[in-house]
């Protein structure tokens, strides 16, 4: 099993580090060279800058067991597609029941801006977020 991180604006990467070491689990960090960074002990893959450089690079290593996280509702889409189990920087999993409606609600909310509309951001990232986060992930690699 590996656990590949998002690691583009992702975060929760450290957290999901230190897990994955403290259960001897191999942990590949994803990101563009606008978002380089290094730490110790993980593979880390540096991709070219470019829309969606590091969900195909993912996409493309992962296989079924493999725990994804990321923010991505495409990449969580490709990623149960090939029966990876995926995790959302917030704690709650993607799902075959749930992708379907998170990607039109993305659909409709590209076209919205399109249109001109204007959407709230995120809200500011909580520490119950993280906590959830890291439970829900240390869940996962218990097994």
């Amino acid at each position: 099993m590996h656990v590949y991180i998002d690691a583009d604006g992702c975060p929760v990467t450290d957290i999901a580090i230190r897990l994955c070491k403290a259960s001897e689990v191999a942990c590949v960090v994803v990101c563009d060279t606008a978002h380089e960074f290094f730490r110790e002990g993980v593979q880390m893959i540096v991709v070219d800058q470019g829309p969606d450089q590091a969900d195909l690079a993912i996409a493309n290593r992962v296989s079924a067991g493999d725990i994804v996280v990321t923010q991505d509702y495409g990449l969580a889409s490709m990623c149960l597609a090939k029966r990876a189990r995926v995790l959302h920087q917030d704690g709650w999993l993607y799902t075959e029941d749930n992708i379907e409606a998170l990607l039109f609600q993305r659909h409709a909310s590209k076209k919205y801006r399109t249109a001109g509309g204007r959407l709230r951001g995120p809200h500011k990232r909580t520490p119950a977020q993280d906590r959830a986060f890291e439970a829900t992930l240390q869940q996962m690699l218990q097994g």
